[in-house]
């Protein structure tokens, strides 16, 4: 199995990133809707900050993550507050890593962009999805060129048609200073999407709070992406 990113700064993740109250990620949820008796799949569940809120609101929830030292977190914290949660630490993108039409909803909170194998992932996620089986996911917005002293979807100095993985610079970067991020265009997106057999049937783009990256503008200029999509023959 490839070597997770997040293995070296598990902790540092799990301090700093355990918060739903953002807008992204109340989109994400409202995108999801009611979540009660159904089947969920968490990808890049990370340490279970999204996977024990679904299964708060009665889901029955399994987690997917490439890094065993994140699992080990969120293992840790269902048994201090047991929610009924199963974890596997496996590599989303590996082929048979995910039982095939086993559930109602997937949901990747900002995972995508830590995937290398983005059309692997998303076949993967596809085929475990029951026949018109929604999937939502959050991305930070490939529009989104970044501010002054926080990281873009793409390199400063860079283009939004430049794709690849690369590692941030800007001082409020914390996190993608240490693992980097894959840009992808939009396109892209919608092109895995498609040949996976999702079709988008919602999209939100929520403003992030106020006084995000004044520098930025962030007021007139898209910062997040969440979109839904459903499976269809």
């Amino acid at each position: 199995m490839t070597q997770a990113r997040y293995d070296a700064i598990a902790d540092f993740y799990v301090a700093g990133f355990d918060s739903l109250d953002d807008p992204a990620s109340r989109a994400v949820l409202q995108l999801l809707g009611p979540v009660a008796g159904l089947d969920v799949l968490d990808v890049a569940c990370g340490h279970g900050r999204l996977t024990r809120e679904l299964a708060r609101r009665g889901a029955n929830v399994s987690g997917v993550d490439i890094s065993w030292k994140l699992i080990s977190h969120a293992i840790e914290a269902d048994r201090t507050e047991p929610l009924g949660i199963r974890y596997l630490h496996a590599d989303v993108s590996a082929v048979g890593a995910l039982r095939t039409d086993a559930f109602d909803l997937a949901v990747c909170h900002f995972g995508l962009s830590d995937i290398d194998d983005l059309d692997g992932a998303v076949t993967a996620i596809s085929a475990a999805l029951h026949h018109h089986g929604r999937f939502v996911f959050s991305i930070l917005h490939p529009c989104f060129g970044g501010g002054k002293d926080i990281a873009g979807s793409w390199p400063t100095g860079g283009s939004y048609y430049d794709g690849g993985h690369w590692t941030a610079h800007e001082v409020r970067s914390t996190l993608r200073r240490q693992v980097g991020a894959h840009h992808r265009m939009l396109s892209t997106y919608l092109r895995s999407l498609r040949r996976a057999g999702l079709w988008p049937d919602a999209v939100a783009e929520p403003r992030p709070a106020p006084g995000w990256d004044p520098a930025h503008d962030a007021e007139r200029k898209p910062v997040h992406l969440v979109v839904r999509a459903v499976k269809a023959e």
